[in-house]
Order: structure tokens, then C-alpha cells, then sequence
């Protein structure tokens, strides 16, 4: 997996677990692997923290 698949993937996980928190009024539709849909408001310091986690090897 390259680092652009390690990011890809930790924004998206990341997305999906704050919209299932239902706290910010937030929707994920992921489409295809290109493109994502998001409506609400999305916490950057959590999804910040994913992507460097993502990198650093965590989980």
C-alpha cells in the first residue's frame, strides 16, 4: 500500500466513525474509490490527527 492509499483510507475511516458519532449532523456517501460526498461539519482537529496516525504507523 502506498501513502496516498494510507491517507485515502484514514480520511475515510475517519469521516465514517464522526458521522456515526451523529454529534455534528454529518453524512459520508463514499461513491466510487475517487470520490466522496460529505454534508455537515467535520471535526479537522480528529480528522488531522487520523491522517498523521495513518502515517506514523497507528492504527
Amino acid at each position: 500500500m502506498n501513502i496516498e492509499d494510507q491517507v485515502r483510507e484514514a480520511i475515510v475511516a475517519e469521516l465514517k466513525r464522526q458521522s456515526e458519532g451523529g454529534e455534528q449532523g454529518l453524512r459520508v456517501n463514499t461513491g466510487d474509490a475517487e470520490t466522496i460526498t460529505i454534508e455537515g461539519r467535520v471535526n479537522l482537529d480528529e480528522l488531522t490527527m487520523a491522517v498523521v496516525g495513518s502515517l506514523a504507523g497507528g492504527p
